[in-house]
């Protein structure tokens, strides 16, 4: 028996959590609110994002919900220019970005010409923009299709315009690990950072939130078709029958730690630990994963003040994340919170977003709450945070599963 079954121990006095890249600013587009701050007021007071379907005409399938970033005006936010060669989740990102970028309060033209890069995760891409240039192309004929079809759809699309329009000119990258994707871009980020760069915009989003989109998310066969917003998606819940899908996520700057001291930048929390397994042989390994993290990171069990869960809203994948869980802590030996039941799963956006909650939660010393499940189903032995909790917070641990087998887990931990 470990002690975290028996209680919440002090901290470990020798924690030694190596502090080596640091989080400096943070970009949100998310469907309870655009910006950071606003965002992270509608999170702590409870406010879902969910609600029927606006970008188009949803009547005729199944499942008629999702999470739509509100508010957002394409040119409030981008020059005219892009406008034509960008797809929704692009923009979303151009926006996200410059919040990070502004927030972090560096200008990275100023550093070094290959002291600043790009790495983004992406599940699907420009998925809206390719929908409208295959309906060019069917009903008109080629020369009706846009050259900006060329790389619009693709999914390393918003790590070219990002760096394009803020001349990040260091190495850059794209990771495709749907909703694990998130962790594993910041991963690779500070993997630059160790190498020497400066500062890196990390993070993900996405958006496909058109009929071609959807069909795609039907055909997963995951997506809960309750008509209720407040019932659609209920993570741990008995009644849980199946997500809800969202647009939108989170960047941030993620920067050299002795770089952003020498300059007196305001620091959210340090990027301390992350591991990333594959499930094989029908064997879950979420929690391997997170035990390499925190092992990367220094810490143990007990030093866990909160678990950002992943949160499938499927009765069999929330099971096996609660056991999980128990096996490390024990039952019920960590709070637990979702804040993506306001949001909905966001592919590569839902782990960033849950990153800069966990950094806000650092920041602010309050466990934002799980909306929609009043109580964990008995197979679930989690202790669910379902309103603001305030407790001492100095080591948060993000858990993120990718359709097909990907896990990671990433430790942030108080600067």
């Amino acid at each position: 028996m470990t002690t975290a079954t028996l209680g919440r121990p002090a901290h470990r006095a020798d924690a030694r959590a190596t502090v080596g890249s640091v989080v400096t600013g943070i970009g949100v587009a998310a469907p309870n609110g655009l910006g950071t701050e606003a965002w992270w007021a509608a999170t702590l007071r409870g406010d879902s994002g969910i609600r029927a379907l606006t970008r188009f005409d949803a009547s005729r399938y199944p499942v008629r919900l999702a999470g739509e970033v509100p508010g957002f005006v394409d040119d409030e936010h981008l020059p005219s220019r892009l406008l034509p060669q960008t797809d929704r989740v692009t923009r979303l990102s151009l926006a996200a970005a410059k919040e990070a970028l502004d927030d972090c309060g560096t200008d990275p033209a100023a550093l070094p010409g290959c002291g600043a890069g790009v790495v983004t995760a992406s599940s699907a891409g420009g998925f809206e923009f390719g929908q409208r240039e295959l309906q060019a192309l069917w009903s008109k004929g080629g020369q009706h299709v846009s050259a900006y079809q060329s790389f619009a759809w693709f999914y390393a699309v918003n790590t070219g315009q990002i760096s394009i329009r803020h001349g990040l000119r260091g190495s850059s990258g794209v990771v495709v690990s749907e909703q694990a994707g998130g962790l594993d871009a910041a991963a690779h980020a500070r993997r630059q950072v160790r190498k020497g760069a400066r500062l890196v915009v990390t993070g993900g989003v996405d958006s496909a939130l058109c009929p071609w989109g959807w069909a795609a998310h039907l055909a997963a066969g995951e997506l809960s078709q309750v008509a209720d917003p407040a019932r659609a998606y209920l993570p741990f819940a008995e009644e849980a029958c199946g997500h809800v899908v969202g647009e939108g996520g989170a960047l941030f700057v993620l920067e050299n730690a002795t770089a952003a001291r020498e300059r007196d930048a305001h620091v959210y929390g340090a990027f301390t630990g992350y591991a990333a397994t594959f499930d094989g042989g029908g064997a879950p390994r979420l929690r391997d994963a997170a035990r390499l993290a925190m092992d990367d990171a220094g810490v143990l069990p007990e030093d866990i003040d909160v678990v950002f869960a992943d949160a499938a809203g499927a009765r069999a994948a929330d099971r096996a994340e609660a056991e999980a869980l128990a096996a490390l802590f024990g039952p019920r030996g960590v709070p637990v919170t979702a804040p993506k039941s306001m949001t909905g799963r966001l592919l590569a956006g839902g782990a960033s977003l849950d990153v800069a909650a966990a950094l806000l939660s650092l920041r602010d010393q309050v466990i934002p709450p799980t909306v929609g499940t009043a109580e964990p189903a008995a197979d679930c032995p989690v202790d669910l945070v379902t309103t603001p909790r305030r407790t001492p917070l100095r080591h948060t641990l993000v858990l993120a599963r990718g359709r097909g087998g990907f896990n990671s887990a990433a430790v942030l931990s108080a600067a």
